[in-house]
């Protein structure tokens, strides 16, 4: 199994023009919409259950500037990231019509049409890598370092690890192209267990610390806000205290190693004559 399609953040930065709500798909932020790419193993182990393994490659992004929310907006922080998972899952199908037509191609007789259509809903567990970014002059620089929120500084939060639990959830449907390709389309939603993976969680920490302690480059992606200044003063509220979330529309194709045709349906009789059912 394998495929790609869009990604969309779910965090602290860019969002609709509102306060932002990181769970929510309410705050879907289009025109940060970015990629990923994936490859899986499936299983099959019940006529209604299936597990899949799966590895996901893509990149999430988030910016201010991209929303009119005033206090957002005058924010001004931004963010890309990498984002590397590996997931397990158990799939629930809800619907499946599978059959196969005959083997042979006789002429006179009429060939049942290959089938093999199922809409299923499926959650697991998994990790994910992240490392976000913030551009400056043209260059991509890596946000962690800077401990942006002072983190490991004095009165500032823990170091921050780069990488989080995962537990994505989701539904999807599949259908044949032929007896051992499938093709489907998948919609997941993967909450984690960090909320620093656009780099903003907490509060403003005093730039010139920053400036002193780590750099320049600290203190401006720190506190990059063009007005209202009085709004983000060190100890004012920088993100909020919702974990980040993420979301993925992905197109999967599907080849089946171990395609059997056989009589019966998971123990049931074909529905037509000629027909053989298969599993998958």
């Amino acid at each position: 199994m394998f495929g790609g399609g869009a990604s969309n953040f779910l965090g602290d930065l860019g969002g609709r023009d509102q306060i932002g709500t990181d769970f929510s798909p309410i705050d879907l932020d289009l025109p940060s919409t970015s990629w990923n790419v994936f490859v899986a193993y499936r299983y099959r182990f019940k006529p209604r259950w299936a597990t899949t393994t799966m590895v996901n490659f893509g990149r999430l992004k988030g910016d201010d500037a991209l929303t009119q929310d005033i206090i957002r907006r005058s924010r001004n922080l931004h963010f890309r990231s990498p984002i590397l998972s590996a997931s397990q899952r158990l799939e629930w199908i809800i619907y499946a019509k599978e059959t196969i037509g005959g083997r042979y191609r006789i002429p006179g007789i009429k060939r049942m049409p290959d089938r093999n259509n199922q809409l299923y809903l499926f959650g697991g567990l998994g990790a994910a890598w992240f490392n976000p970014k913030g551009e400056l002059n043209g260059q991509w620089i890596a946000l962690r370092p800077l401990r942006t929120e002072g983190q490991g500084l004095t009165g500032g939060p823990e170091l921050v690890k780069p990488w989080t639990f995962i537990v994505p959830l989701g539904m999807g449907m599949r259908f044949a192209l032929n007896k051992q390709w499938r093709m489907g389309v998948e919609a997941i939603y993967t909450k984690t267990f960090s909320d620093y993976i656009d780099d903003v969680a907490g509060t403003y920490y005093s730039p010139d610390a920053l400036a002193q302690e780590i750099g320049a480059e600290a203190a401006y992606f720190s506190n990059p806000a063009y007005e209202n200044q009085f709004w983000f003063a060190p100890g004012q509220q920088r993100g909020d205290d919702e974990l980040d979330a993420y979301l993925y529309l992905n197109v999967a194709m599907y080849y089946n190693f171990t395609y059997n045709v056989f009589n019966g349906n998971w123990g049931r009789k074909p529905k037509y004559r000629g027909a053989r059912r298969y599993k998958f």
